[in-house]
């Protein structure tokens, strides 16, 4: 019996006369992920995505689990192809559904009849697979409403599908649909859920990271990889750029007002890593900011912050409490890395008492001490690494 996943695209099927461009898009990333698992056919056909393996042994288990992160998936399931006849569907249905059926109370069935050459039409093909399926395990007892378990059989141009419930999927746009941008990850919690809520939006995501030696370790440094290794699964491969930003940051506390350290910092980085996101061909910033998590995410921080640069800055998280961040910290298995103990530059030199309604007027005037030469010496000496 042959088996191969079917993906649904959920959101992509509102593009209009661009949705071929998207899922050819989502095709690609699939290819992508599932690479080193071995060969697969990946094809597009009736608004739904064919996903079958071409050589023996391939982990589907796997597959899946790959396929469940990659965004432009709505749901998917595995599903066994049979001749188009009802002779084979009776007789391949018990033995590949008998694991969901095994450990349910209650199902039904729902048919779908694309090619409408075949003799019996849903209501009747719904009906007749029930039987087969109550007399395979009597245990079992239908319900239209509530059930354990539903059951599909399609029949599509190809054969004959069956499978039982769908797994939800990622859902979002193809990574890559919509531009490329640059996120300002510090190794807590907040950046990498930013990242990962804009990936999945479709953005291609970038990340630039700021380190302070011998101030922060490199245990820090390697923390953060880490992070955007985390963050591959949905958001493909990660470049990062690692700007060092120690004498940026000794200058900011030998020259500026130490109240206004944190917004001075802040401005610094966007402007650096602006630079950083045009020489990489990106359209937007994006951080992890939250509306009064902390005395530099204030609206009037936030206000002074934004125009150090022209690029747009999204703020995926500026909405969302703690605890919403967390949870889909723990949704993407960040969170456990986020907390290390590790000190990064945004702690650096932190002021006592750090003004929380900072007036441009003031930041400005602040930072006529500073050697605006700093900026280039920090962009001359970034490194970069691809992660994934």
């Amino acid at each position: 019996m042959k088996e191969l996943i079917l993906l649904k695209c959920g959101e992509l099927a509102l593009k209009g006369l661009n949705r071929r461009m998207f899922e050819d898009a989502l095709m690609r990333n699939c290819r992508r992920r599932l690479e080193p698992l071995g060969k697969f056919k990946i094809r597009s056909s009736q608004s739904t995505i064919y996903v079958e393996p071409q050589e023996e042994g391939v982990d589907l288990d796997e597959a899946v689990d790959r396929l469940l992160k990659v965004f432009g998936v709505a749901a998917l399931t595995r599903s066994a192809v049979v001749e188009k006849s009802f002779d084979a569907i009776r007789q391949s249905a018990p033995a590949y559904l008998a694991d969901d059926l095994g450990r349910a109370r209650t199902f039904k069935v729902e048919a779908k009849r694309s090619d409408k050459s075949f003799p019996m039409k849903s209501p009747e093909l719904c009906n007749e697979l029930g039987g087969v399926l109550l007399e395979a395990f009597p245990h079992l007892a239908v319900d239209v409403h509530q059930p354990d378990v539903t059951v599909y059989v399609e029949i599509r141009e190809a054969g004959a599908y069956l499978h039982a419930d769908q797994l939800h999927g990622a859902g979002g746009l193809p990574v890559g649909t919509s531009g490329r941008a640059c996120l300002l990850i510090s190794g807590g919690i907040d950046s990498p859920v930013a990242g990962y809520m804009m990936a999945k939006r479709g953005l291609q995501v970038m990340a630039v990271h700021f380190v302070s030696p011998p101030y922060t370790s490199e245990h820090a440094l390697e923390k953060v990889k880490t992070l955007c290794k985390k963050l591959t699964p949905y958001c493909g491969r990660v470049r990062l750029a690692v700007v060092p930003f120690t004498r940026m940051q000794e200058a900011i506390r030998d020259n500026c007002p130490e109240e206004l350290f944190t917004v001075i910092m802040r401005r610094y980085m966007m402007k650096l890593a602006e630079r950083v996101a045009q020489e990489n061909e990106c359209g937007a910033l994006i951080t992890g900011e939250s509306v009064a998590q902390v005395a530099s995410q204030t609206i009037q921080a936030i206000a002074c912050t934004d125009v150090a640069c022209q690029m747009p800055v999204l703020r995926p998280v500026i909405g969302m409490d703690k605890d919403e961040i967390v949870k889909i910290a723990y949704r993407i298995d960040t969170f456990e890395t986020s907390i290390l103990p590790y000190e990064d530059c945004c702690t650096v030199f932190t002021p006592r008492h750090p003004r929380t309604k900072p007036r441009l007027e003031m930041v400005l005037k602040a930072e006529q001490a500073m050697d605006e030469q700093l900026l280039e010496e920090a962009f001359a000496g970034i490194e970069y690494c691809n992660i994934g």
